[in-house]
Order: structure tokens, then C-alpha cells, then sequence
């Protein structure tokens, strides 16, 4: 599958790159960033895979995690994917900052008009790993996955369905209970039917009580005043009662502030 660059910048010994490709599972263009730290020029790196939150794309990581000095050093490559597909022309997909564009969700579609290009599930877990694999000096063996928010909720969901495939997963106050949740209800609605029953294979919180998998680690880090956890949008405590339920172990860290700005008059 042909790649175009988009942009190449030198950053911490490293590259940061974007490119472009015309997705099969998507049926339209997409972009996606990542770093190739200098270890990548002379050996194969284990991957990382970011997956953004609602309303980004692929730069928000890019320019605002401050993340490379540390993949530098570490060796580690970083993909960091859009959140939708783009573009669509599908009737609805620009009303919503957390459905359509923006809000793809992490699933596989299944309801019309959404059901040909909404298909970020399949796009994460196959089509961007043979992508990348296939395109840069990538460890296929050495795979990891992380995210926030949506895409926290994306980063465990993939975790689970894919017992084996990622060596760790990690997670920033993720929407780990969407079938309960007003955001998840939405878009699993919209994008999976009326069946609440058919949303449970994209909910972390039911997938983890019939996970038979090998042993996986979790991390989640979670803000104790994050605004969407007291408005019962992320419910880390449902996920957490079902790991300790199946005996699956996770790290489970409830950040307090640890600055705030100061206003100046």
C-alpha cells in the first residue's frame, strides 16, 4: 500500500513523520504520525500505538505529549492514528463533536449510513499495524497500546479482544463502561443499532468478565477532579470491580492536581 509523506521534522535524534494512505477499511484517505527514534536507522523497534480522544487527530499527540525524548531514548517507535475517517460525505457526520467525525469510537460499524466507513476497530488492530509493519523497522513481536479518554476506551477494548497481540496496555482516564455512559449510548446507537446487547463486544467493562486471554498488563491513570469522571461519562470503578471479580490485574492510579495557574491581573 503506497504511503505519501506529509511532513518529516528532526526531533530528539529522531524523525517525527506524518503520512497519508488510502485506507481499505475505511474507504478514504487517512493520516497517521510516527516517530522513528534513532535506533530505528540501524535495528528493529517495538511499536507503540496511540489512540486519541474525542474531537482529535493525529497531531494532538504529536504536539502536545511531549513524548519523544523519551521514545528516543528508549528505542520505542510511536504511531499515532486519526480518531475517524475523514471526509465521507455522509449526512450527519459534521453535526456532533463526539459522533461522526472525530468520534469514530474505536468499532466496527454496523448500521447504515455509517456501516462502509466507520470501521476504526479493523483499521487499528489490522490494517495500520500490516501498514506500519510492512513500511518501517518495526518488532511485530514487541506491540503496545495506550490511549485517553475514547481512545483510552479504544486502547482497552483492543487489549482485550486480542488476547496475545499487545504486550501492555495503558490507559488516560478512559471511558471504560460506554454501554453506561451517555457518550458510549450515543455513539454505540448510532453506529451499532438499538440491540444494547450487540454493544457489549466494545465495552472494556463486559469484555474483561469473559477474558480468558494470557496474562496482560493494565495501567490506568485517572484525574481525581476530571470534570467527565463526576459526570459518570469514564466509570473506572465498574472496570476495576470487574477485574478484581476475574482475578485479571490492574494498576489503577488516581492522580490528585499537582499544579494549578496562577491569574494575573
Amino acid at each position: 500500500m503506497a504511503l505519501k509523506q506529509i511532513s518529516s521534522n528532526k526531533c530528539c535524534e529522531g524523525f517525527q513523520k506524518v503520512f497519508e494512505h488510502d485506507s481499505t477499511e475505511l474507504k478514504c484517505k487517512m493520516k497517521f504520525g510516527i516517530y522513528l527514534p534513532p535506533k530505528a536507522e540501524s535495528g528493529k523497534c517495538p511499536v507503540l500505538y496511540w489512540l486519541s480522544g474525542l474531537t482529535c487527530n493525529e497531531q494532538n499527540f504529536i504536539t502536545k505529549a511531549a513524548y519523544h525524548q523519551v521514545a528516543s531514548e528508549l528505542g520505542i517507535i510511536v504511531v499515532a492514528p486519526d480518531t475517524s475517517p475523514r471526509g465521507c460525505n455522509i449526512d450527519g457526520e459534521e453535526e456532533s463533536w463526539d459522533f461522526g467525525t472525530g468520534a469514530g469510537f474505536y468499532v466496527n460499524a454496523t448500521e447504515d449510513p455509517w456501516k462502509t466507513n466507520y470501521r476504526m476497530y479493523s483499521y487499528i488492530v489490522e490494517e495500520l499495524p500490516q501498514l506500519v509493519n510492512g513500511n518501517f523497522p518495526t518488532d511485530p513481536d514487541r506491540i503496545s497500546v495506550f490511549g485517553h479518554s475514547m481512545g483510552g476506551h479504544g486502547a482497552l477494548v483492543c487489549a482485550l479482544k486480542n488476547p496475545g497481540k499487545y504486550k501492555s496496555v495503558s490507559a488516560f482516564a478512559p471511558i471504560c463502561n460506554p454501554i453506561q455512559c451517555p457518550w458510549g449510548q450515543k455513539a454505540f446507537g448510532g453506529y451499532l443499532g438499538s440491540d444494547p446487547s450487540k454493544w457489549e463486544a466494545y465495552d472494556a467493562t463486559h469484555l474483561v468478565k469473559t477474558y480468558s486471554g494470557s496474562q496482560l498488563d493494565i495501567l490506568i491513570d485517572q484525574g481525581k477532579d476530571d470534570q467527565f469522571l463526576a459526570a459518570g461519562q469514564l466509570l473506572p470503578d465498574n472496570f476495576i470491580a470487574a477485574c478484581t471479580e476475574r482475578k485479571i490485574p490492574v494498576v489503577f492510579r488516581l492522580q490528585e492536581v499537582r499544579f494549578k495557574c496562577r491569574r494575573f491581573s
